[in-house]
């Protein structure tokens, strides 16, 4: 592999541990030092994903799980590429991504938001990028839900991606959100992120070439892994 340069991991864009306006952070934020662990053989080994496990229909949301016809929603694409730090492509990576349902609602048994489970959308998916490191779902788009932040809070439509690497131990996390949500600067885990830019980073961008005329509209989102561009990522610090 060709040397690239080394790009130093900026701290001051991530989210600080501790954030009491989002709730949440005041019970998970660690209260002592983290530990370091080595990681075993089997975490850093393993698994190497194949086209063998993914079905035809697995980053078709809109019918991996429908019985009846198709789910209810606004129907769209979202497409993007998964790259390095240097804008080079990352080829066969799994990308997962699960959602609420138009409604706002996730097929979840401890989710007891009012608006109804719809019996044809499931709500997760996932494929591999090509050589280009290419990938794309089709779905619908999440409706907002309230959560219990403060007394009226609500998150903004938004999709959980998750990018596994060579290993168990290579996962990261994030979501997007999408251009255009007035929920956005609203939200308070959101506005954990202290840098304007990296939230910009976060939100997929409407993309009218790449939708179907008469089907559906598409949103653009690159998955940048490390670098000054990097996507910011809940889980690991190392994605930034």
């Amino acid at each position: 592999m060709t040397p690239a340069e080394y790009y130093q991991r900026d701290r001051r864009i991530h989210p600080p541990a501790l954030t009491p306006d989002y709730k949440t952070s005041v019970a998970r934020s660690p209260r002592f030092s983290l530990i370091s662990l080595q990681g075993s053989v089997s975490e850093t080994t393993g698994p190497v994903f194949g086209h063998g496990d993914i079905s035809p229909i697995d980053n078709d949301l809109i019918k991996n799980y429908a019985k009846d016809g198709d789910p209810v929603g606004e129907r769209i694409i979202v497409h993007g590429r998964v790259l390095d730090e240097n804008a080079r492509p990352v080829p066969n990576t799994l990308v997962e991504a699960w959602q609420a349902n138009a409604g706002g609602r996730y097929r979840h048994k401890k989710d007891s938001y009012l608006a109804p489970i719809d019996p044809n959308f499931g709500g997760c998916g996932r494929t591999l990028t090509d050589e280009n490191g290419y990938y794309f779902f089709r779905t619908v788009k999440p409706g907002a839900y309230p959560w219990r932040n403060w007394v009226n809070n609500w998150r903004p439509a938004h999709i959980h991606l998750s990018v596994f690497g060579n290993a168990f131990c290579q996962r990261l996390i994030t979501q997007l959100y999408f251009e255009g949500d007035p929920l956005i600067p609203l939200c308070p885990i959101v506005q954990t992120i202290p840098d304007a830019e990296a939230i910009e980073r976060l939100v997929a961008k409407l993309d009218m070439n790449a939708g179907v005329p008469l089907d559906c509209l598409a949103y653009r989102f690159d998955i940048v892994l490390r670098g000054r561009r990097s996507t910011l990522f809940e889980n690991r610090l190392e994605g930034n």
